[in-house]
């Protein structure tokens, strides 16, 4: 595969932010996008209306675009939370969670699902939080099978308190989640920008983790902005994984330091200067 040929997924969770949420697919799909992913796009709510679903799917279908991947709840992500697996009072909402998740699935042809972990909690031993995360994510793995869908492990960068802060802490969880509970459907999602945020090894970890990598996600550094605006060797990292065989989707998941419109015609300049 050439570089010119990656079919590339814009992340409407941060690109084209100035809109109303349900508006975004199209706006993506006129700016030449037809892949999109969404982090869990029903705010703080684990159990969002019927009413509500049906919109969010329905915004999806009529914009022509196809949704590749989406988190699962996180919990309130504006004030902080990064998901809820480990927090035994937030149990019950995960899983309602994730039946909805698998409905929209089933109903959009989406099979990837990242699954923010949670922080550690104050007054929580830490070894009954990951057991938790563990019989979460296998609840998640499962109903996901059902739909062929997959369940994703991401290292996050920039939260004292979140445990998942490297691309071996992502794939340690994936391996217990595996041997614990034979649940096997679960993937590695590398995002670059927390790795390199993080200051660890990307191409080390590219390396060691290509074979396991199902789903890869970049903003340049520093600042998350769009590929082309700093030094997070963007290119690089795309060729070192098609070289490794890598072939699933490339997903811009920055954040626009003015517009949207702006950013994407920043990006367009920078890929034209791979060709």
């Amino acid at each position: 595969m050439k570089l010119t040929d990656i079919n590339w997924v814009a992340n409407l969770s941060l690109l084209f932010a100035e809109l109303p949420l349900l508006e975004r697919p199209a706006a993506a799909r006129a700016a030449g996008f037809d892949r999109v992913e969404f982090w869990w796009p029903f705010g703080d709510s684990g159990r969002p209306s019927s009413a509500e679903v049906d919109a969010f799917v329905d915004a999806i279908e009529s914009s022509g675009v196809e949704l590749v991947a989406m988190n699962l709840f996180a919990g309130n992500m504006p004030i902080g939370e990064r998901g809820v697996l480990s927090h035994p009072e937030r149990q019950d909402e995960f899983r309602d969670s994730v039946k909805i998740a698998m409905d929209i699935g089933k109903r959009l042809g989406t099979s990837l699902f990242n699954a923010p972990y949670g922080h550690r909690r104050d007054g929580l031993d830490y070894e009954e939080q990951d057991a938790l995360a563990t019989e979460n994510l296998a609840y998640a793995a499962a109903a996901a099978a059902r739909i062929d869908g997959i369940i994703m492990m991401e290292p996050v960068s920039g939260m004292p308190e979140y445990p998942v802060t490297g691309a071996e802490a992502a794939v340690a969880i994936i391996d217990r989640v595996i041997e614990e509970t034979g649940n096997t459907n679960l993937g590695f999602l590398l995002d670059q920008f927390h790795v390199v945020n993080a200051g660890g090894d990307l191409f080390a970890d590219i390396e060691k983790y290509g074979h396991r990598i199902i789903h890869v996600q970049l903003a340049d550094t520093p600042g998350r902005g769009e590929p082309g605006s700093g030094s997070g060797e963007i290119r690089k990292t795309v060729q070192t994984l098609l070289d490794q065989g890598y072939r699933g989707s490339f997903a811009l998941e920055f954040i626009p330091p003015e517009s949207t419109e702006r950013s994407l015609e920043v990006w367009a300049v920078e890929l034209q200067s791979w060709t």
